[in-house]
């Protein structure tokens, strides 16, 4: 009976044991694991530099003709002549359009030919009132007479003149919308035409800043469409209320467009000035990490690990952001000249991570970048 104790006792310290081993490995993986550290990040930087920005406001605009109507008939007829190209530049009093006169003209003729009667028969009547041979009321009715024919002649040729149009201003024609032989009914639209140099923007800024935009003010123009041209105008005209439904003052400035690349009803982006000048630090747009709890960037520093010894690391830093410039932020607190910031790679990193720096190749930076694909 005592053999048989002694050897279950010798059984049971034979399992702790065993398990107190396998425990204390377990404990010792646990501890390397641990201590593992993973390999650096690879980033790219950029050193921050402070730069003067103006405050200005970016809004989209429309592009508006100085002058523009689609020229139309006066009065109706049938289209005898075109004088005009579509598309083409006119100047104005240009005869664009001339409908069929010749009913007129035979009516202008024969109106003239007693316009002619009348007169000689004045000049006679007035010879006879001299020499008291007629009557007052006979000279009256030949002087009337002479003025009614006078009249009638002056409405058949204003009658002829609206039947010849012409170019009320200087400007560029649109498609044309009549044909030879064509009867035109009065009103009936001939040919668009469109003054387009200068030309006007009309743009809407916000109630808060009206303030600080007056007339006078320089604007810049940029539009997708014209592989990054810049046209630069002033403002000539604010709105006089404000729309209720919006908050916005419409707002109107001039610019030269001698080559005509701005057409009316074009959609442009319209930088104007709202403020001074201010004091940033131009960051490329990838460098930040938006978060609804505020945004971040990631500075490289050099950090120490648990056992003391210092390597390259990063720590995530708050930042305030105000305006931008092409492929740039502007940072207004947060970050420091000379601060070397992560530009690419910031989505992998944490608070102290390890990095590598590579910047072979660097993010877009350039505050006027011109795509391939504009």
């Amino acid at each position: 009976m005592a053999k048989r104790m002694l050897l279950m006792l010798a059984v049971a310290v034979v399992v702790i044991a065993a398990l107190g081993y396998f425990k204390s490995r377990q404990i010792q993986a646990a501890v390397q694991a641990h201590a593992f550290q993973p390999p650096p990040e690879a980033i790219t930087t950029i050193v921050a530099k402070q730069e003067t920005w103006p405050t200005t406001l970016n809004v989209v605009g429309t592009m508006e003709a100085v002058h523009g109507v689609t020229v139309s008939a006066d009065l109706p007829g049938t289209v005898d002549r075109i004088n005009f190209d579509s598309g083409k530049p006119v100047q104005q009093g240009d005869v664009l359009l001339q409908l069929d006169t010749r009913q007129e003209r035979a009516q202008l003729a024969a109106m003239e030919a007693q316009r002619d009667l009348a007169k000689i028969n004045y000049a006679r009547y007035d010879e006879l009132q001299k020499q008291g041979v007629i009557s007052k009321q006979d000279y009256d009715k030949a002087m009337a007479d002479q003025k009614q024919t006078e009249a009638n002649v002056g409405e058949i040729r204003a009658t002829i003149e609206r039947k010849t149009i012409r170019a009320p201003f200087s400007g560029v024609l649109g498609i044309r919308q009549a044909n030879l032989g064509q009867y035109l009914a009065a009103g009936a639209a001939i040919v668009p035409l469109q003054s387009v140099n200068p030309i006007y923007v009309d743009f809407s800024v916000p109630q808060d800043v009206i303030g600080q935009v007056k007339v006078g003010d320089t604007v810049r123009l940029t539009s997708e469409n014209l592989d990054g041209l810049e046209f630069n105008g002033r403002i000539n005209a604010l709105d006089s209320v404000v729309d209720q439904a919006t908050r916005n003052v419409q707002v109107q400035a001039t610019l030269p467009n001698p080559g005509g690349k701005l057409r009316p009803g074009m959609f442009v982006q319209v930088e104007v000035s709202v403020g001074a000048r201010r004091s940033v630090l131009p960051l490329p747009a990838s460098a930040i990490s938006y978060a609804p709890f505020g945004d971040s960037v990631f500075i490289v520093t050099d950090l120490k690990s648990p056992d003391g010894k210092t390597y390259r690391g990063v720590r995530q830093q708050f930042v305030k952001i105000e305006g931008s410039r092409g492929d740039q932020v502007g940072v207004i607190s947060g970050v420091n000249p000379g601060d070397e910031v992560v530009t690419s790679g910031v989505f992998k990193l944490r608070n102290g991570a390890a990095v590598a720096v590579n910047n072979k190749v660097q993010p877009g930076n350039n505050p006027a970048p011109k795509p391939e694909d504009n």
